[in-house]
């Protein structure tokens, strides 16, 4: 009976034991990131059977059971993947939105200065000190496109770092994970399949940093190890074997950093916007959905700022009485080839309107034969073409002979506009504020006729016989008029009916004749020489600010650049208001996974003293048992 006694005693003492070093193991790591707290299982050893009944032998340690809830561990690992995600998205977009909307360094208040400038020499279009200001308001102009440009340029070269830097993180993670699969899976075989909670503590920790990095997709196989999986079903790791990730050079875009698969000896290029969570999809949701749109809708304002104002400017005249030319040098579209074409033909971009453009890239997809297929990349529309040379949203596509089935070619028509805008002129006698044309009524008239200033019709190129002089000599009756001068032979028109305030357009130039004029009247229109102190290109110009010529004519340069401004405001709003309700949600989760698998000191405490106390009362058991045992001895001596 006293073996009996001291076996129970001692199974109750080695429980106590393991129960007082789980506790102990428990407060070790209360702040240990991961840790799940443990407790002991125990189990009644087979009882004694007697002729008095069963009598028990004691206790044993069954297991040490880790205080796990795989639902929750999920949640929290889904929360955190999406958390990481908008957190980034909203870092990278919050920079873009302070450099726009910023009232000093936005282009605001360049493009105020620059169309002030432009007012100040229609105001005295005679004025070189005016003229030399308005060169150096275009220059600050482009300069501040080209900043703004250069910003958004070193982003995207940051984003093509921290894209690389994190496919080092997720690679590192993949094969920390692989290898604690192992250890797991050779512990648990070990040891009876008990579970080694330690090392899976350590794991489901490395998934949760994986998750911060890439959303991940777990699935836990019937030897304890996890099969890791992310993007479109691509598995990261399996078992003990590893697929890594790799920052590859893009084919479509030789600027940018794309994410490959690589499964042994074969890298495989993913669809980028299949790798959604985490850091990783933060940066990649940015940079397709903000950054290039917003560096193309500035990239667009240059380039229809550049191309109104050129074409104005060459309908005027300067002060050497030469047609104006070129205000701004204009940006072009660009075209990228994708590397992996087989076929040799060149595509080509030129704007036919820029009012039309839209801040879109497009994807140009050869099918074969001579047929092509056009996608417009913002919202996926699909136009199909038997042949080009095409024209769609003001881009004139072309091409040369040599594509093969599957060759496709990325358009960015205006990403470069921004980049590229430059003055085309330094010498501020070159700048067209004058009109090329003059009208005038003869001082011997009698008639109550008047003639218009006229324009220039705003048609390009410019009529070469513009500034040839042209006659409007009034019949008998004068209800009609002759017309000499027109074309380059000066052939006379005549007989033509007049009709008050009618336009009157011959030589690339409009004007209208009203009142009465007189048989035998004649009015003119002929070269403006002379003209420095003709300012009605100028005003023609300083009027572009308000107009609508940008996105089909919808708004003007600023009500373009305020659009965007508005646009990435709000989205840099939106974001920070999810990404604040998800890293909250995220924190309510991990506070309810703490309150089921943390560690609770006031608990471990109360447990120490339980386990104490047991091993105080085990010891005691043992001390009796020895006692009656050495009785016994004592009696049979």
């Amino acid at each position: 009976m006293g073996i009996g006694i001291f076996g129970s005693g001692v199974s109750a003492l080695n429980a106590a034991q393991i129960g007082l070093s789980i506790t102990e193991h428990n407060i070790a790591n209360v702040n240990t990131p991961g840790f799940n707290r443990q407790e002991v299982v125990l189990g009644t050893r087979l009882p004694q059977a007697t002729g008095a009944g069963f009598i028990g032998q004691g206790v044993d340690v069954n297991s040490v059971k880790r205080i796990y809830n795989e639902f929750l561990s999920n949640q929290v690992m889904q929360g955190q993947a999406q958390a990481s995600q908008l957190e980034t998205y909203a870092n990278q977009i919050g920079q873009i939105n302070n450099m726009l909307a910023d009232p000093d360094a936005g282009l605001s208040p360049a493009l105020q200065e620059f169309f002030g400038a432009v007012n100040d020499v229609a105001g005295s279009p005679e004025s070189q000190a005016a003229r030399q200001a308005m060169l150096g308001s275009a220059q600050s102009l482009v300069s501040r496109f080209q900043s703004l440009n250069q910003r958004m340029s070193d982003i995207n070269s940051s984003i093509n770092g921290q894209i690389t830097s994190s496919v080092t993180t997720i690679n590192s993670y993949a094969q920390q994970i692989a290898s604690m699969n192992k250890n797991i899976v050779l512990a648990q075989a070990a040891f009876n399949g008990q579970p080694p909670n330690d090392l899976l503590d350590q794991r489901d920790q490395l998934i949760s940093q994986l998750n911060q990095e890439i959303k991940a997709n777990v699935v836990k196989q019937s030897d304890g190890s996890f099969n890791v999986f992310i993007g479109a079903g691509q598995s990261l790791v399996v078992g003990e074997q590893v697929n890594t990730l790799q920052a590859v050079q893009s084919l479509s875009d030789p600027s940018r950093i794309d994410v490959a698969y690589r499964s042994g000896a074969s890298v495989i290029r993913l669809q980028q916007n299949s790798l959604q969570g985490g850091n990783m999809g933060g940066l990649l949701a940015f940079r397709s959905e903000s950054l290039d749109v917003e560096q193309n809708a500035l990239g667009r304002v240059a380039m229809v700022l550049a191309d109104t104002f050129n074409q104005q400017h060459k309908l005027g005249q300067d002060l050497n009485g030469t047609l104006g030319g070129n205000f701004f040098a204009q940006p072009v579209p660009v075209v990228n080839t994708n590397a992996a074409n087989t076929g040799n033909a060149t595509v080509s971009a030129s704007v036919a309107s820029s009012s039309a453009l839209t801040a879109s890239d497009y994807s140009l997809r050869f099918n074969g034969g001579t047929a092509y297929t056009l996608t417009r990349l913002s919202d996926n529309t699909v136009t199909a073409f038997a042949t080009l040379p095409q024209t769609v949203d003001g881009l004139t596509i072309t091409t040369t002979a040599g594509a093969m089935t599957g060759d496709s070619y990325t358009i960015r028509p205006t990403v470069n506009g921004a980049r590229d805008i430059s003055v085309a002129i330094s010498d501020p006698s070159k700048i067209a504020v004058s009109v090329p044309i003059r009208t005038n009524a003869s001082l011997a008239n009698i008639g109550s006729g008047r003639i218009s200033a006229g324009t220039v019709n705003a048609t390009l190129p410019i009529n070469a016989n513009l500034q040839q002089p042209v006659s409007i000599v009034f019949d008998s009756p004068p209800t009609t008029f002759t017309v000499t001068g027109v074309g380059i032979s000066g052939s006379p028109v005549a007989g033509v009916a007049y009709v008050v305030g009618t336009a009157i357009t011959y030589n690339g130039w409009t004007m209208q004749i009203t009142g009465a004029p007189a048989a035998g009247d004649t009015f003119t229109v002929a070269s403006n020489t002379n003209a420095a102190a003709d300012n009605r290109n100028a005003l023609l110009l300083a009027s572009l600010q308000t107009k609508n010529t940008v996105a089909g004519g919808t708004a003007s340069y600023q009500g373009a650049y305020a659009q965007l401004v508005s646009q990435v405001g709000n989205k840099t709003r939106e974001l920070e208001t999810i990404s604040l309700a998800q890293t909250s949600m995220v924190n309510q989760l991990i506070q309810t996974q703490q309150s089921v698998s943390g560690v609770n000191l006031d608990e471990e405490a109360a447990n120490l003293m339980r386990y104490q106390r047991a091993y105080q009362a085990a010891g005691k058991a043992i001390q009796i048992a020895g006692t009656l045992f050495d009785t016994l001895l004592s009696l049979g001596g």
